[in-house]
């Protein structure tokens, strides 16, 4: 959506939902995502999305301009239009030891994690390592009359190519929310309606007030496509990004 449709849209959902507790303590109601994507020699993981029946994402997630622990593992997995996240919590400033010095690590027993152990698996069995870091700006609500039901504007979406193990978003990242990269002029924001399996009434009003046209968009998959191109754009046919 264009930038200019934050401002409204973010008046008709406070009737229903607040904010939550990262936007409610940014001075601009934003707050910065970073992830560290891992991919396998073989692009496996952009080659899945590619099925749409199941697709997977690895991740190290941070948050801040100038990231500090707890640091984020996450396995995140999309079967047709249902998302399921796995996550682990890493609570060291060195938390690149889980992959490449475990042996170092005595603060905390990461083997006792599920979600960690499961993506150590996915690396080992795909060889995946990281490809690229992605950051962006989130302002994010929460319903106060559903169990779960979510609203996020997403902005200022950036990149930088990192085959090496370093979150740190504070050189070389360059600026990809440009209508190109959607496909559509004068769009340069995402919006997402996040919720369980029966939508509330007041999203399909949501959708219906606004006009809203539902679309595919891949943080991972847009990241890769502008930094790694034209070689992604050749080995790739990708029906949610414009190929260049």
């Amino acid at each position: 959506i264009p930038m200019a449709m934050v401002e409204p849209i973010s008046r008709y959902v406070e009737r229903f939902c607040v904010l939550d507790y990262f936007s409610q303590i940014s001075p601009d109601l934003f707050y910065t995502i970073n992830s560290l994507y891992f991919e396998s020699p073989s692009f496996y993981f952009m080659r899945a999305k590619e099925n749409m029946t199941a697709r997977y994402s690895l991740r190290v997630r941070s948050y801040g301009d100038d990231p500090v622990p707890p640091f984020y593992i996450e396995t995140k997995e999309k079967i047709a239009d249902f998302s399921k996240k796995r996550r682990g919590k890493v609570p060291i400033a060195n938390w690149s030891d889980v992959f490449l010095n475990p042996s170092k690590i005595t603060e905390f027993d990461y083997t006792q994690d599920p979600h960690i152990m499961h993506f150590l698996h996915l690396t080992e069995i795909h060889n995946a390592s990281p490809i690229i870091l992605t950051q962006y700006r989130r302002k994010a609500y929460l319903s106060t009359i559903d169990d779960y039901a979510r609203v996020t504007f997403d902005r200022s979406l950036r990149y930088r190519p990192e085959t090496n193990y370093d979150a740190n978003p504070n050189y070389g990242m360059t600026s990809y929310d440009h209508p190109d990269t959607f496909g559509h002029e004068g769009a340069n924001v995402i919006l997402e309606l996040k919720c369980e399996r029966k939508i509330p009434m007041w999203i399909v009003d949501l959708i219906r007030h606004f006009e809203l046209v539902r679309m595919g968009f891949s943080k991972f998959e847009g990241s890769m496509v502008e930094c790694y191109r034209p070689h992604i754009a050749e080995s790739f046919q990708f029906d949610r990004i414009k190929a260049y």
